[in-house]
């Protein structure tokens, strides 16, 4: 049946299964379905435990492990389904309200004049009457310039219920905030002014998070007061307390350039850095059973302190979670398992929170949790280091290995680069970020701030070598973009690779090769067809337009955007990057180009055989003496031309409505393209338009 030391292991994989299986399937007859079917395999489960010894049940083990695998399917399902806020009856959004009581459920971001927060619903009111309801929402809120409201975690609020559903991603590779959302439970989203607000000055929080945010607030205060750098302030108080400070871009960029990004997030290595100093300080503490149980609550209270400091974020929750069921297991328990306990500790997480599971951070820390466990020793037993210091080198190596090669695939689909010094990068920050972390906790003690300027210098020298590295040749394979099947087949041909190298499995070890080999072809494949590409991209903007005419890894981009606006690079940017289209050519309407590919003169577009008829605001009340075949007309800029005026020797197959255009025109526009029983693509709130020319 089940062997002891990997219970969780077992059983975490099938719940696991069930929650992302049935995410995506969020119905309420199917949470009830699930409930029964539960609850018969359970009984089941407990009657055959009942009968097991005296009617020789164990004859049926194999069918025993299958019910057991079977419920902890259905039971992830259910877990899943159950604490989708959007299936519960109270849930606020299943009817309308005029008013809605909330609190905030997070530390609100001001950005300019705006603030953004999550805020939990606790009430409804509908006329006179106050209804119980629950489910979260994301709130923008309009500071007033002259009064801005003041915020804080716990706030009770009082707002008017205008909310909408949070939108779709509309274009190739653009974030998919609502999915982003919908991992967090969150469906709905909202922007009010400050006027259409009342504050009830009642804080009704969890006091204990609440204690958590002031006394971090209070941390990040000391922090500004001895750092007099601002980059070093910014980088102390994000890699120590977890404080989202203003980063400059560029050290950002160094840090995700050389593969240490996760040094700028408070997260297990920052916890186990603790844990190692911690166990080195109190190690006195190991003589005897008394002062090991000693040693534990002091570690285990001192982790939960620094959790505390830190604002309890959800990722450093995390890390003191499984480190203190890890200390726990090695402290109590004879016989410890590493992948027990790891499992033990996200089993735990996701019956609180199964939505965790769809949390990249969580799957991350998980992985190359793992993959410390796993990989790091029989990568450390490769080489022999008889010299202490260079085997502690080699240790450090082993362990970078181990974290990057079980995370490559995921930051491969996620981020979609790959940091080529990441070994470099992560050898180099090892002992600076001990460091910091430590001598960061010191500083905040009143005797030790003279410590200050130390630590200020090593964050300052920290940054600039990691700008160094960043800055060196090929730092960084980025617009690495992989699809899931690929990622699939990646992670397969990695685990058969590492398994077959431990166990000196021949066979598996081909294997491997033989899916590595599949990828590279499915990625040479996917090169030659980025480089004989041909296509069109209009895209779905909210009041500009853009257009991207690509030609292999060669793009006119024609826009009235220019490169550093937000709406291109989160609407426009990544699809170029997804289709490697590197050498873009930016041109407006309003001036006419003619290249080999691509031509832009009197109202009309051509590119290939693709031919647009431009009709714009230097059209209005004009006539039109035109005749010709078009593939589409292209309606921009809010156009006043008379529809009825167009001459019927021109003929087109769709019409293209930009989101230039009112919404009173776009209704016109499609009104007359209904009438003449043409295709049309409306660019606001719907999908982007990709046409595929012929190569």
């Amino acid at each position: 049946m089940f062997k002891a030391e990997f219970v969780f292991p077992r059983i975490l994989l099938p719940l696991i299964i069930g929650i992302v299986s049935f995410y995506f399937f969020p119905q309420q007859g199917l949470k009830i379905v699930l409930v029964i079917v539960c609850s018969i395999l359970l009984l089941s489960l407990l009657t055959i435990n009942l009968i097991y010894n005296k009617k020789n049940a164990y004859r049926f083990k194999g069918f025993y492990g299958i019910l057991i695998y079977a419920f902890f399917f259905f039971f992830g399902g259910s877990l899943c389904l159950l604490n989708n806020e959007k299936l519960k009856s109270d849930y606020y959004a299943a009817k309308d309200y005029t008013y809605l009581k909330i609190w905030v459920n997070d530390e609100p971001e001001r950005t300019g004049d705006i603030l953004r927060f999550k805020a939990r619903v606790i009430s409804g009111y509908e006329k006179s009457n106050q209804v119980k309801l629950t489910g979260q929402l994301l709130l923008a809120l309009k500071l007033d310039s002259l009064h801005p409201i003041k915020l804080k975690y716990g706030d009770e609020l009082i707002i008017s219920a205008k909310y909408l559903g949070v939108e779709p991603a509309y274009n190739p590779a653009e974030f998919d905030f609502k999915s982003w959302l919908a991992s967090q439970n969150i469906y709905e989203q909202t922007f009010i002014n400050q006027t259409h607000l009342l504050k009830t000055n009642k804080n009704i929080g969890n006091r204990i998070i609440k204690f958590a945010i002031d006394l971090r607030e209070k941390q990040v205060a000391k922090y500004r007061k001895i750092i007099k750098n601002d980059e070093a302030f910014a980088v102390a108080s994000t890699l120590v307390l977890g404080y989202r400070a203003d980063l400059s871009k560029e050290t950002l960029a160094a840090y995700s350039k050389t593969g240490t990004i996760h040094a700028l997030s408070v997260s297990g290595s920052h916890v186990a850095i603790i844990l190692v100093f911690l166990n080195f300080c109190l190690a006195f503490l190991n003589k005897n059973r008394k002062l090991k149980i000693l040693k534990f609550l002091l570690i285990c209270g001192l982790i939960w302190t620094y959790s505390l400091i830190t604002g309890l974020s959800p990722s450093v929750v995390r890390a003191a979670i499984m480190i203190t069921i890890f200390i726990t297991a090695k402290t109590f328990a004879k016989n410890t398992n590493g992948y027990n306990i790891l499992a033990f500790a996200a089993f735990c997480q996701l019956i609180y929170n199964p939505f965790l599971i769809m949390d990249v951070g969580f799957q991350l820390s998980y992985i190359s949790v793992f993959g410390l466990i796993y990989i790091q020793p029989k990568i450390y037993k490769w080489i022999y280091v008889k010299n202490k210091w260079l085997n502690k080198i080699w240790e450090l190596v082993a362990l970078s290995l181990a974290a990057q090669l079980v995370t490559f695939p995921l930051c491969i689909y996620y981020f979609h680069q790959f940091p080529v010094y990441f070994l470099l990068g992560n050898l180099f920050i090892a002992i600076p970020l001990f460091f910091i972390m430590v001598l960061g906790l010191v500083v905040l003690i009143p005797w030790f701030t003279c410590l200050s300027p130390i630590f200020e210098w090593i964050i300052v020298a920290t940054n600039t070598v990691l700008k160094w590295i960043s800055n060196l040749p090929y730092s960084t394979f980025s617009s690495v973009w992989i699809s899931f099947f690929e990622l699939i087949l990646m992670c397969i041909a990695l685990a058969l690779f590492v398994y077959a190298l431990s166990k000196y499995k021949k066979r598996l070890l081909i294997t491997s090769l033989i899916l590595c080999i599949i990828y590279q072809s499915m990625i040479i494949y996917n090169d030659w067809t980025i480089f004989h590409q041909k296509k069109i991209i209009f895209f779905t903007l909210r009041k500009n337009y853009a257009a991207a005419f690509i030609n292999g890894t060669s793009v006119i981009l024609l826009t009235d955007l220019n490169i550093d606006d937000k709406n291109y690079q989160f609407f426009i940017k990544p699809a170029l990057e997804k289709y490697q289209a590197y050498k873009i050519d930016f041109i407006t309407l309003k001036q006419d180009t003619v290249l080999s590919e691509f031509t832009k003169k009197d109202h009309q577009i051509i590119f290939n055989d693709y031919k647009i008829f431009l009709i714009d605001e230097q059209l209005n009340y004009k006539n039109i003496s035109l005749q010709g075949n078009f593939s589409s007309l292209w309606f921009t800029g809010n156009s006043k031309y008379k529809l009825e005026n167009l001459p019927i020797s021109i003929s087109y197959k769709s019409i293209i409505i930009d989101a230039t255009n009112k919404d009173y025109k776009i209704i016109e526009f499609k009104q007359f393209a209904d009438n003449k029983k043409v295709e049309v693509h409306i660019l606001k709130k719907n999908p982007a338009y990709l046409i595929y020319l012929t190569q």
